[in-house]
């Protein structure tokens, strides 16, 4: 039975061997862990994934595998309320929206100040406390055209700040891609040159040498040509970007098969004085921005990723973030990075007919000087047009 679990991890491309699955029997036959699935679930993770990375290919192979096997797990558990209640979202009409009012960053940060010290129990339904399901700028699952969410989940996107831990996804840079013609794309940003060990035969320069040799053979060898561009792409994770992984995952991927120096971290929304590399870290191992500046040359290609949809606060007012009080405003930094690598673009996921009535958009297309391009082959076609001038 396990043997065919190995070869389903296998099919999911789970770079798992034979000795790691040499492990895993040997601690079932130790019992190490209990009889139950999950307890299964986690030792085989732990002895067969070597990478976070691939938790998720994991998870999918390992619940196809395994579905409709029964577990030992208490069937008569009590199940959460919350679990089987969703509450309805709050639907109003558009006169109800427009009497909805605005409060500003400002104010609204000082209201919620007052609430913390007046509020005593939980509220539901109201257009006042910190609550659910009302029209209220403080909680969640209610309608506000500006407020500030506190635990729950977002629908109407139109959060100044959220409180509460957040877990985004690594993209996965070894997604099959679904169209090659990205990579065809992303090709007309080339810059070739010969560097490196001389271990390939130069045809033309050993026909050459042998002919003014008197056809004695004369072979002459030359470094390997490759694709000296140098990339620094900055992706865009969480939240609305959500909408997006698919596509991104594929931009990603082909990127990293296309550019062999290239470097990638992490920002949400907007970037501010730190950046990730690995989502599930991103609280622990943090890089400085301007660690980042300094670092890669100025003939770097700057690629931003993202759907430049937020509040304008996010990225105009300092302490604008959604998740902390940043100390400068997003579009101190945004400048900073195209003052530093003259040669950018930003790649937007959603659809450009949609960019007109996103402020945000409009905002950070200024801010890019207009070299904002959708993430689509004609939009990647004259992204990487304007990068190889």
């Amino acid at each position: 039975m396990l043997i065919d679990f190995f070869f389903t991890l296998k099919d999911a491309k789970i770079p798992v061997s034979i000795k790691e699955f040499l492990i895993l029997l040997e601690a079932m036959q130790k019992n190490v862990t209990g009889p139950s699935l999950d307890d299964f679930y986690y030792l085989s993770r732990i002895t067969l994934v070597k990478d976070e990375a691939h938790y998720d290919k994991f998870d999918k192979a390992f619940g196809m595998y395994f579905k409709g096997i029964d577990a030992v797990f208490d069937k008569n558990a009590e199940i959460p309320l919350d679990w089987l209640l969703k509450r309805m979202e709050r639907e109003l009409t558009p006169e109800q929206k427009e009497l909805l009012e605005k409060f500003g960053y400002d104010k609204l940060m000082d209201r919620l100040k007052e609430l913390l010290a007046e509020q005593k129990e939980r509220h539901e339904g109201g257009s006042k406390w910190i609550g659910t399901g009302g029209t209220s700028p403080f909680g969640n699952g209610g309608q506000n055209p500006e407020g500030i969410r506190i635990g729950g989940e977002g629908g109407s996107r139109t959060a100044v700040k959220v409180w509460e831990a957040r877990a985004y996804r690594d993209y996965d840079a070894e997604r099959e891609l679904g169209t090659r013609n990205i990579k065809v794309a992303l090709r007309r940003l080339r810059k070739f040159a010969r560097q490196g060990a001389e271990d390939e035969l130069a045809l033309d320069a050993t026909i050459r040498a042998t002919a003014n040799n008197a056809g004695y053979l004369d072979i002459k060898m030359q470094p390997e040509r490759k694709n000296n561009i140098k990339v620094l792409m900055l992706l865009d994770v969480g939240g609305t970007m959500d909408d997006h992984i698919a596509r991104t995952e594929e931009l990603f991927s082909a990127a990293k098969t296309e550019f062999k120096n290239m470097e990638f971290f992490y920002f949400h929304n907007c970037v501010y004085d730190f950046l990730w590399k690995n989502n599930r870290r991103r609280h622990a191992e943090r890089f400085p921005t301007w660690d980042i500046l300094r670092k890669y040359t100025a003939d770097t290609k700057l690629i931003f990723v993202g759907d430049a949809t937020m509040s304008p606060y996010e990225i105009l007012q300092a302490g604008g973030s959604v998740e902390y009080n940043n100390d400068e405003a997003g579009a101190e930094w945004l400048q900073r990075f195209t003052n530093t690598f003259p040669k950018f673009i930003w790649l937007n996921p959603e659809p450009e007919g949609l960019w007109q009535y996103r402020q945000s958009i409009s905002v950070v297309r200024q801010l890019m000087n207009n070299r904002m391009f959708p993430l689509t082959i004609e939009g990647l076609e004259r992204g990487m047009r304007l990068l190889s001038k």
